[in-house]
């Protein structure tokens, strides 16, 4: 079957500018991707991340690359793991689906997902700042909070004294040294934190090897598809699949099995994306360990159909969102 593809850049307005480690942002700029074949049209959605080199412009100059008789197979083989591939797969899912009349997880072989627990992300700020946030929250039952830097103590101990109640969790996006890191890992424990993201940046995540892990680590910017399991041994506990990262949900389901098999813990997470990114995540998320999938909470805008999140969480899409 030939395809039409279609790439549009488009961008979502945050509630309120969004700080970790490595900068601030404004607004949400992503990929989307439909996908339309025998009048049927499937989409799919991307975040570029400047982290791993990708922007809007050579996201989309790969995506325009694809010959006009891709399919879901040939796929992930035409585009390396990352934001790219994982639009049009996600699109593809989405098309397949439609086109059986089924949802995308009955073309999967797996049971019909329930609505899960999402945490809920609070950036970046002085300690005062991130302890009003967290008591406006307190009510929610999961709470991450973006760390990584050298003064973090403050912070932690804010927002635990903001919301006593809530379960928490730390990502310092890669900005702890090992002897930072080793500094606050009891404090961690004392307070209650229950998971640490990617303390140390990814090429010196060798420190972690030998050292105390009294709080579950687990792996972000270290891990992203299958090739990249065999890196974590001795260092990581659990590790965060994105579909950004694995290239979209075709690999992110084969990696969730592997990483499973060699004795991981699962989180799935996602980047800063509108509800449609949020959508193929659900079904990735049911038995996760942690799941955050809270980008559109931090949105003023959002797609027309947007996904569902109320006290049970965020719920699966509908069709007319995506699969």
């Amino acid at each position: 079957m030939t395809l039409k593809i279609e790439v549009q850049a488009e961008s979502f307005r945050l509630a309120q500018a969004f700080r970790i480690s490595r900068g601030a942002k404004t607004e949400a700029q992503v990929i989307t991707v439909t996908l339309t074949g025998d009048g049927i049209a499937g989409r799919g959605e991307c975040v570029p991340y400047p982290r791993y080199g990708e922007s809007q412009e050579s996201v989309t100059d790969l995506i325009r690359s694809l010959p006009a008789d891709v399919t879901r197979e040939t796929l992930q083989d035409l585009l390396p793991a990352g934001a790219a591939r994982n639009a049009v797969d996600c699109a593809f899912w989405d098309l397949e689906a439609k086109r059986a009349g089924v949802r995308a997880w009955d073309l999967a072989g797996l049971p019909a997902p329930g609505p899960v627990i999402t945490a809920y992300t609070l950036g970046l700020d002085e300690p005062e700042a991130m302890q009003a946030n967290a008591a406006k929250n307190a009510f929610r039952p999961l709470l991450k909070i973006k760390l990584g830097t050298p003064d973090d103590m403050p912070r932690l101990e804010a927002v635990r004294a903001g919301a006593p109640k809530s379960e928490i969790i730390v990502d310092a996006n890669e900005g702890w040294t090992a002897e930072v890191y080793a500094d606050l890992a009891p404090h961690l424990a004392r307070l209650g934190v229950t998971l640490v993201e990617q303390p140390l940046p990814a090429a010196d995540d060798e420190a972690l090897i030998g050292l105390d892990r009294p709080v579950p680590v687990c792996a972000d910017e270290s891990a992203h598809d299958r090739a990249s399991l065999h890196h974590l041994k001795g260092k990581y506990d659990v590790i965060n699949i994105k579909l950004d990262k694995t290239g979209g949900l075709t690999e992110a389901l084969k990696l969730k099995q592997a990483a499973m098999a060699e004795g991981y813990g699962i989180m799935v997470g996602c980047m800063v994306g509108s509800s449609l990114a949020m959508a193929p995540g659900v079904m990735l998320a049911q038995g996760a360990r942690v799941t955050d999938l809270d980008a559109p909470l931090l949105l003023a805008e959002d797609r027309d159909t947007p996904i569902l999140y109320d006290q049970d969480g965020i719920h699966p899409p509908e069709p007319g969102l995506w699969g």
